[in-house]
């Protein structure tokens, strides 16, 4: 009766660390990704604030097409790659989560 109480013990405090690890590993890369949104929105302002210029600047209904097309085609890109860039990070933060609970999950069975 006494080992399953001392076992109880062990596995709960194993079983806080595993948390503590994952909430370590979940806060890390939750902040990559808020200095990834963070640098992403930078250069979509950026962007913006340029093709606004060259549209202001422009002296024919073609060259505003021209402009806007471009632009266009490179925010699309650009948030292709973003979302890209985001959901490998998402499924990384999941398995740096899990990770610590590995050996408690593999001991439960």
């Amino acid at each position: 009766m006494t080992q399953t109480f001392e076992d109880a013990g062990k596995y709960g405090k194993e079983f806080l660390d595993s948390g503590l690890e994952s909430f370590n590993a979940v806060t890390r890369d939750a902040q990559a990704m808020s200095g990834e949104a963070s640098n992403y929105a930078k250069k979509v302002f950026e962007t913006g604030a340029e093709a606004v210029d060259k549209l202001l600047s422009a002296k024919s209904i073609e060259k505003v097409v021209e402009i806007q097309t471009a632009y266009a085609k490179q925010a699309y890109e650009g948030f292709v790659a973003e979302a890209t860039r985001l959901g490998a990070l998402y499924a990384d933060m999941a398995k740096d989560a899990y990770k610590p609970f590995e050996s408690v999950v593999a001991k439960a069975k």
